[in-house]
């Protein structure tokens, strides 16, 4: 399979998930300043996953704009990805219902923690599918930035028991080191 139709599905899902979690968002109950600040936890929910689905789908594009091997395991861990993206609305949804509490905040980290396991995972097995000449192998060095974004995750989950806001700084803070696309497959390729 080509990488092409491996980013033709993604690009698909990702336009679904996208589309889906706008539909989660709710009007104000009424055309009130009050009202529009009783839903501003969703807007800020959503802000926060479609940013995160964003960064995804930009880095997977010039990932997948570097790869030459889309075999069996690539394809799967791919769909790996994917699943954990399309858990983006029901983490919008449990936000709305039950506000900024332990269990939604620690359980979107879950879903970033899936995430970004999927997305090493999808790394490896391009490289491994390339081996040693891999061009992904060569723009991802060491994977610090997505080692230090998976362990941060980790820590915000069960630091939602404590204060959802730690946790959401730092979700918030991992989007914003990631907000300008994987700049590693753009300088290699120039």
């Amino acid at each position: 399979m080509s990488p092409n139709r491996l980013n033709a599905l993604t690009d698909g899902v990702v336009a679904i998930v996208m589309t889906i979690m706008v539909l989660e968002l709710k009007f104000p109950a009424e055309p009130t300043l009050g009202a529009v600040v009783a839903v501003l936890p969703l807007l800020a929910a959503y802000l926060l996953a479609f940013v995160n689905v964003a960064i995804y789908w930009n880095n997977h594009h010039h990932m997948m704009s570097s790869a030459r091997v889309v075999n069996g395991s690539v394809m799967w861990a791919n769909h790996a990805l994917l699943f954990w993206l399309t858990l983006f609305p029901l983490m919008i949804r449990w936000i709305d219902d039950a506000g900024i509490t332990p269990w939604p905040v620690a359980c979107f980290g879950l879903v970033l923690v899936g995430a970004s396991a999927s997305y090493v995972i999808l790394e490896w097995t391009l490289i491994r599918g390339e081996g040693d000449s891999s061009a992904v192998k060569r723009a991802l060095g060491a994977g610090w930035k997505e080692w230090i974004s998976f362990l941060l995750y980790a820590v915000a989950v069960p630091a939602a028991f404590v204060s959802p806001l730690i946790s959401i700084a730092i979700y918030v803070g991992v989007s914003i080191a990631w907000l300008v696309p994987d700049r590693r497959f753009v300088e290699r390729r120039s």
